[in-house]
């Protein structure tokens, strides 16, 4: 593989590994809004999968960033992506006492949602299948796609 390639997909890595970094943490120090909306989706225990989902999304996303177990942790945030953009974002939203263009606003993000964690699951599953790349610890441990 070349240089150039191993460069694109560090970048692409490292845009990949923020949003679930930046998420994790979120819902690690205020677990509240997350805790809602798992309440909301009928889901008991609300609290504690906000703090498991928070753990996975931080680690998961450090994994992506440094290149490290990615086949697994690839495989892993596509299920999560799809998991999630199913049960909370292609549902119906109507939030009592809002206007209807104001529900009718918040499905439409709502649906963009949908669409962003199933193209990322795409993503995802091509950093599983194709590696981390030259510029990651799975390379140092010598399990990297050269092709």
């Amino acid at each position: 593989m070349s240089n150039t390639n191993n460069i694109v997909i560090l970048v692409a890595r490292i845009l990949l590994a923020f949003m679930f970094i930046f998420a994790g943490f979120g819902k690690l120090t205020d677990p509240a809004g997350t805790a809602g909306m798992i309440a909301g989706a009928g889901m008991p225990a609300a609290t504690l999968l906000t703090y498991l989902a928070g753990a996975f999304e931080f680690v998961t996303g450090v994994c992506v960033l440094i290149g490290f177990q990615i086949r697994i942790v690839g495989w892993l945030l596509a299920a999560f992506c799809v998991f999630t953009g199913i049960v909370f974002h292609l549902g119906t939203i109507n939030v009592p006492d809002f206007p209807a263009a104001a529900n009718g606003w918040i499905n439409g993000l709502n649906f963009v949602n949908f669409l962003k964690n199933i193209t990322l699951a795409g993503a995802y599953i091509m950093l599983a299948t194709n590696g981390a790349g030259a510029y990651s610890l799975d390379a140092r441990r010598g399990v990297y796609a050269t092709a």
